[in-house]
């Protein structure tokens, strides 16, 4: 029982120096980076990249051509894409087309222009790929820097 003891009271005293070390989750004095915000939605945008068994279809270079230059000027603050693999049937296919994909996501103020900047960004995608559709999920955030 004294080891267990031992052992407790070593770990408390461990701990009790972590709290007067205490690091803010926030940020602060940055209005694109509030501390906390009402308001905000999650937007994930998926992008079919070609076939996945095939070295055709979008280049990553094309890729970060679009993102630069549809993406990145309308949410300048930042935004996060992850590699992804995906599968889409249309209707009457028998086999689901396997895809290379990426995932765009977008934490924005639920506002008429970012709703209208993301429609703009999914149009270019279609004109320049010549897609059908880019899914597009928005979900509400509780966002904190």
């Amino acid at each position: 029982m004294k080891v267990v003891t031992g052992w407790l009271v070593a770990a408390a005293l461990a701990c009790a120096g972590c709290a007067t070390h205490a690091v803010s989750p926030t940020s602060t004095g940055d209005a694109a980076h509030p501390v906390a915000a009402r308001g905000w939605v999650g937007t994930e945008l998926y992008f079919g990249l070609g076939a996945a068994d095939a070295a055709s279809g979008v280049s990553d270079t094309a890729w970060r051509a679009f993102l630069d230059a549809e993406v990145t000027p309308r949410f300048p603050s930042g935004l996060t894409v992850v590699d992804a693999y995906g599968q889409w049937r249309d209707a009457g296919q028998g086999t689901p087309e396997r895809l290379r994909s990426k995932v765009l996501i977008l934490l924005h103020p639920d506002t008429p222009a970012a709703r209208a900047d993301i429609d703009a960004i999914r149009a270019a995608w279609k004109a320049k790929t010549g897609d059908r559709s880019v899914l597009r999920v928005t979900q509400p955030a509780e966002v904190s820097f």
